[in-house]
């Protein structure tokens, strides 16, 4: 039996000295029973699937863990961030993990997941996006103290307005009762989307709500391929989803509700807000805000294309 199982597998060899060659099979244990029948090796499920687990035969997903490329100056920046953490959590003041998560339609669609409930729910046979009664794209604050979420729900579009609207909603609700005596917020977000560390359009958005909130800014840019280290998408994106698993979001009250309850036995709590305004797709920096942006925002010596600093230009 041992000889024929190990013939009706099958080897996927990496290339990588540091990737070990995989055995796998696409049989499922009542096949192989077939299989190994039809060879003259009889044998029962039971033994099948113990000798399947001897070899550590398991079903696995595959793992999204390649990058897609590498920085030159990736480990440089990494080392810039550890010490802004260490410098802003000595000084007493906040860094938040900040980024958008995927997009989600609002209606009875299809949702990956299942939840123990009496009866199935029902959702529509396709998935078509015409057929959502709208769409939610959730902006995602993670403060790493204090082990805190916030989800604020755009019901627009992506845009840098929608991202930089989200930090001062937070900031103004949450963040300034949280750090009442702070002079600088730290903010690690990711190097593309609506945060690109190459968008004027970014930096003048934030600049108008540093002027509002009276507080500077100072922003560092996880390198390109690098999103998965940023906190957030680690200690807090991965809640929310498994609080929405399987579930309708059919409305948008059902939205809020579900990801209100992301929370861990270590402590994490979630808070919602819903953000109703409209933001425009397709803004373009001018010369004279590409102009503004290079007068008035710091960049620090040491990479600059993804450290810098914004002042309150605006006295309060």
């Amino acid at each position: 039996m041992e000889h024929n199982l190990n013939s009706l597998t099958e080897t996927r060899t990496g290339g990588d000295p540091d990737n070990p060659d995989i055995i796998f099979t696409d049989l499922t244990p009542t096949r192989l029973e077939q299989e190994l029948a039809a060879m003259g090796t009889p044998a029962g499920d039971d033994a099948i699937r113990q000798w399947m687990d001897e070899h550590n035969l398991r079903l696995r997903k595959i793992r999204k863990v390649k990058p897609g490329g590498q920085s030159p100056d990736r480990d440089a920046q990494f080392q810039v961030i550890d010490q802004l953490i260490e410098d802003y959590q000595q000084a007493g003041n906040p860094y938040f993990s900040v980024d958008t998560k995927a997009k989600e339609f609002q209606g009875e669609l299809f949702r990956q997941g299942r939840v123990r409930c009496t009866k199935a729910f029902e959702a529509y046979d396709h998935d078509f996006p015409s057929w959502a009664d709208g769409v939610i794209i959730p902006h995602g604050i993670y403060d790493p103290l204090r082990n805190r979420g916030h989800i604020n729900i755009g019901l627009s579009r992506d845009t840098t307005q929608f991202a930089c609207d989200s930090v001062k909603w937070y900031w103004n609700r949450i963040g300034r009762q949280a750090y009442p005596d702070a002079n600088s917020i730290l903010l690690l977000v990711d190097c593309g989307g609506s945060n690109s560390a190459t968008k004027y359009i970014f930096k003048h958005d934030l600049q108008a709500i540093v002027d509002q909130i009276g507080v500077e800014i100072r922003v560092a840019h996880y390198p390109s391929y690098c999103s998965k280290y940023n906190p957030i998408e680690r200690r807090f994106f991965p809640h929310v989803s498994r609080a929405c698993t399987g579930m309708l979001l059919d409305t948008l009250e059902r939205c809020v509700e579900l990801m209100r309850k992301a929370s861990t036995s270590t402590g994490l709590t979630t808070t919602v807000n819903v953000i109703r305004r409209l933001y425009e797709n397709g803004r373009n920096a001018t010369e004279a805000i590409k102009e503004a942006v290079r007068s008035t925002v710091c960049f620090h010596d040491i990479l600059p294309k993804w450290n810098y600093t914004i002042k309150p230009q605006i006295v309060h």
